[in-house]
């Protein structure tokens, strides 16, 4: 009988302490995230808007280092190091400014000329920033480190 409450009892205490989340679990509200892409004297911030699993597991990702080169003079892409969630996520008609993820390709790209650029249910929006081409340019020659800069709403 003693065995049986000591073990009821470290069970009971193990499961009201709980397990503490994993690392990389992405958190329940980031609309109003800010994140910070820095390299080569430059950083640009990027303000998460919505909280869908897109944007959510992007930010779980955080800190990481990327490496960014130019599309087809449209945008700055980079691969991330895994894809992320897309499942009950919009897609978007991005516009300039627009810091989006495409889900074909596992890339984030940080547009500044989305003339002729439709609306596509892969072109997933994740935020916006404000910042020149030839800012983007200058980062483009750097090891970008990606961190969050200050957090959105809480959970």
């Amino acid at each position: 009988m003693r065995r049986t409450i000591t073990v009821t009892g470290c069970l009971a205490a193990t499961f009201a302490v709980g397990v503490p989340a994993r690392a990389d679990a992405a958190p329940s509200q980031v609309r109003g995230t800010v994140v910070r892409f820095s390299g080569n004297d430059v950083h640009v911030d990027v303000t998460i808007r919505s909280n869908h699993p897109t944007s959510r597991d992007f930010v779980s990702m955080l800190p990481l280092r990327l490496k960014l080169e130019d599309l087809g003079g449209k945008e700055k892409i980079s691969y991330l190091p895994r894809k992320l969630k897309t499942k009950g996520s919009p897609g978007s008609d991005p516009e300039d400014g627009d810091l989006i993820y495409y889900a074909p390709w596992g890339n984030l790209g940080f547009y500044y000329d989305a003339s002729g650029i439709g609306f596509s249910r892969d072109t997933i929006n994740l935020g916006s920033y404000r910042a020149s081409a030839r800012r983007l340019a200058r980062l483009q020659r750097a090891r970008v480190a990606v961190r969050v800069l200050r957090s959105g709403a809480s959970s």
